[in-house]
């Protein structure tokens, strides 16, 4: 698994380093030569949506999201349990309710193509179903592990990554 996840961070490497590329190539074109390219705006774009939910879906962990965790924080084991149920349902039913709907929208955009990179739009929307699968199947298994008692922890203020 562990094997995984840095394959996973280096394809979030790997987009990045492709979009600010294509930044930089963009910047140089456009204020050096005065040719604005299109292709490299798009690009950009392209890469930029798929780290987003990519890096969502396969790179972070459900503990670095981003989250209001004062009161979470505050409150003992049961009732972090409790508001984590709560919270992993409600992804898994508004995500499970919306999957339908986005498949059938990013399947219906093959009709369309990226204007320079002729890309079918479908492929280039195709990461936010993926996207969708992945945060469903971890919140299933995260609600899993809470309904048989496991504590999501406290975060630690005192650590830079509690968003404190």
């Amino acid at each position: 698994m562990r094997w995984l996840q840095r394959r996973a961070e280096n394809i979030a490497a790997g987009l990045l380093a492709a979009m600010f590329l294509a930044f930089v190539i963009q910047i140089v074109f456009r204020y050096v030569f005065n040719f604005p390219v299109g292709w490299a705006s798009e690009l950009t774009v392209a890469t930029w949506l798929w780290l987003v939910l990519f890096g969502s879906a396969f790179v972070l962990g459900e503990k670095e999201e981003i989250r209001f965790d004062l009161i979470y924080s505050a409150v003992g084991p049961r009732k972090r349990i409790g508001m984590a149920i709560v919270s992993a349902l409600a992804i898994v039913v508004l995500y499970g309710m919306s999957f339908k709907a986005s498949f059938d929208y990013v399947s219906f955009m093959k009709v369309e193509k990226a204007s320079y990179l002729k890309i079918r739009m479908d492929w280039m929307y195709s990461i936010y179903v993926i996207f969708l699968a992945a945060i469903i199947a971890r919140y299933v298994w995260l609600l899993s592990r809470l309904l048989r008692g496991r504590d999501p922890e406290a975060g630690d203020v005192t650590k830079v990554s509690s968003g404190l």
